[in-house]
C-alpha cells in the first residue's frame, strides 16, 4: 500500500505551463490606473523586471525555468504526493484522496515556487531590494528566504492583524534578513492616510499592497514583488500541478476532482491550471475543479466580475477579476492569507467561464476538518490549506453516499506550525463564523472605478 509518490530531482519540471495558451479567447487587457488605457511594458518597468513583464503577457504554452532557479527549487522539489489512506478509512469512503504536500519547502508553504524566480529576475536587472506585502506571512517568509539566497534586501508590509496573531512569521523573516512591518504603517503616504481614517484598523492585503507599491515606486534601487494574483505568479506555481500529473500517472490515476483554497489564487492555480488545461483542450473534459474560500471574504462566490484596483489606494493597474471592491476590509479571520478583496484574473476568468466552480465555508467547520486531518494523517495544516481539506472531506463523504470511487486531489499548501494561536482560539470556542453582510459588499462595490 503506497503512501507517498515521489519523483527524482531530475524529474522536476523544466518548464512552467502557461494556461493563457489554452484559453478560448485572450485575457482582457490590464488598464493604466490614471488613463484607463492598456498598460505598456514601460508603465510596469518602474516596479517589475522586464522578464516578468514578458511572462505576464506571454501566450507561449511553456516557458523555460532558468537552471539557477531549478537548482534552488531542488532544495525541496519535487514535493511529495500523499495518498490519505487513514483519512479515507476514517470517512469510510470509496474515494481515493491524494494531496500535494507543499509544506516541505524551507519557509513551509508553496510560496517559494515564485519567490525564487522573482528574486532571480530582479537580481539579473541589478535590483538591490524588494518590497512586498504579506497576509498570514507565508509569502513574506518566502520572499525573505529567496532574497537572502541572492544577497538582496527585503521589506515586508505584514497585515497588522496577522502580524499580531503570528509573531513567529515575523521572526522567520528577520532570520532570513528581511525587515517586517505591521501594515498600515506611518512610513508611507497610503499607510498614514488609512491610519488617519481608522487608527484601529486590522489592516488588509489591499492596504499592505498600497504601501509596498509606494515603497518600490519611490526608491530607485527597489522593485515590487507580489506573491499571488498576477499571471506570472500563477505561472511559476504550475510546477505543483505538473508534478502531480506525473505522480498520479505512476499510480495509474487521474483526478475526478481537483481542489485548492483561494485568496489571491496562486496555490490554487499552481495545482489546478495544468488540469484545467486538460479540461479545456478536451483531454479530460469531465474533471471538476473546485476553488474554496472563506465565507467572510467571498470573492468568487459573491463578488462582481469587473475591473478593479488590486489595492486600496488605487496605485495598481486595473484588472478584470472577481472583486468585493478594492476598499473592502474583511474581518480578521484566522486564514489571513485568504483575506483579499480580489481573485487572480486568470482564476477569475476560469470561474467566469465555468471551468472552475467556487464554494465557501465558515472558519469553525474549516478548523474541524483541519483537526480531523491532523488526527488521521498527522499533518497540522495552515488555516488557508484547511479550506481545501474541508472540501476534500465533503467530496469524499458525498462519494460514501453515492458509492462512487472518485479520485480526489487537493493542494495542501502549507503547514500550520505558526498558527497555533488560531487553533487555540478554535479549541476555546472563540472563533466567530462571520458571513460578510450583502449590504456591505454592495456598498463596497458601489465605489468601484468607472472604466470607459
Amino acid at each position: 500500500m503506497q503512501t507517498k509518490v515521489l519523483l527524482d530531482e531530475g524529474e522536476m519540471p523544466k518548464r512552467w505551463y502557461n494556461i493563457q495558451a489554452d484559453l478560448p479567447r485572450p485575457m482582457d487587457p490590464v488598464l493604466h490606473p490614471a488613463t484607463g488605457k492598456p498598460v505598456t511594458p514601460d508603465d510596469l518597468h518602474a516596479i517589475f523586471p522586464m522578464e516578468l513583464i514578458r511572462q505576464e503577457v506571454s501566450t507561449e504554452r511553456y516557458i523555460d525555468i532558468p537552471e539557477e532557479v531549478r537548482e534552488i527549487l531542488t532544495l525541496w522539489r519535487p514535493s511529495p504526493l500523499y495518498r490519505a489512506h487513514r483519512l479515507e478509512r476514517h470517512l469510510k469512503t470509496p474515494a481515493k484522496i491524494y494531496f500535494k504536500w507543499e509544506g516541505v519547502s524551507p519557509p513551509g508553504s508553496h510560496k517559494p515556487n515564485t519567490a525564487v524566480p522573482q528574486a532571480y529576475y530582479n537580481r539579473q536587472e541589478g535590483i538591490e531590494r524588494l518590497a512586498t506585502e504579506t497576509g498570514a506571512g507565508q509569502w513574506g517568509s518566502s520572499l525573505a528566504f529567496a532574497t537572502s539566497l541572492f544577497e538582496m534586501e527585503c521589506t515586508v508590509y505584514m497585515v497588522r492583524t496577522s502580524y499580531e496573531q503570528k509573531p513567529y512569521r515575523k521572526i522567520m523573516m528577520q532570520t532570513y534578513g528581511a525587515e517586517c512591518l505591521p501594515s498600515p504603517t506611518m512610513q508611507t503616504n497610503s499607510g498614514r492616510a488609512v491610519l488617519e481614517r481608522d487608527p484601529d484598523t486590522p489592516g488588509s492585503l489591499g492596504i499592505a499592497i498600497s504601501e509596498a507599491v509606494e515603497d518600490a515606486a519611490t526608491h530607485e534601487n527597489t522593485n515590487y514583488a507580489l506573491g499571488s494574483v498576477l499571471n506570472h505568479v500563477c505561472l511559476h506555481q504550475t510546477v505543483i500541478g505538473q508534478e502531480a500529473q506525473a505522480q498520479l500517472a505512476l499510480e495509474d490515476a487521474y483526478p475526478d476532482v481537483v481542489i485548492g483554497c483561494v485568496g489571491g489564487g496562486s496555490n490554487f492555480a499552481g495545482l489546478a491550471f495544468p488540469f484545467a488545461g486538460d479540461k479545456m483542450t478536451g483531454r479530460h473534459p469531465e474533471t471538476e475543479i473546485i476553488a474554496v474560500e472563506p465565507a467572510a471574504c467571498p470573492t468568487l462566490t459573491k463578488g462582481l466580475y469587473t475591473y478593479d484596483f488590486g489595492d486600496v489606494a488605487g496605485l495598481t493597474p486595473l484588472m478584470k477579476m472577481f472583486t468585493l471592491g478594492h476598499d473592502f476590509v474583511p474581518p480578521d479571520i484566522h486564514a489571513g492569507g485568504l483575506r483579499y478583496h480580489g481573485a487572480a484574473p486568470l482564476v477569475s476568468r476560469l470561474a467566469r467561464d465555468g471551468v472552475v466552480r467556487a464554494t465557501s465555508y465558515h472558519q469553525n467547520e474549516v478548523f474541524a476538518a483541519a483537526v480531523l486531518f491532523a488526527r488521521t494523517e498527522g499533518i497540522i495544516v495552515a488555516p488557508e490549506a484547511a479550506h481545501a481539506v474541508k472540501t476534500a472531506v465533503d467530496e469524499a463523504l458525498r462519494c460514501r453516499e453515492t458509492g462512487e470511487e472518485k479520485v480526489i486531489l487537493f493542494n495542501n499548501s502549507g503547514h500550520g506550525h505558526f498558527d497555533f494561536s488560531s487553533y487555540d482560539a478554535y479549541f476555546a470556542g472563540k472563533l466567530i463564523d462571520y458571513e460578510y453582510p450583502a449590504e456591505l459588499i454592495k456598498e463596497s462595490l458601489g465605489r468601484l472605478p468607472v472604466v470607459g
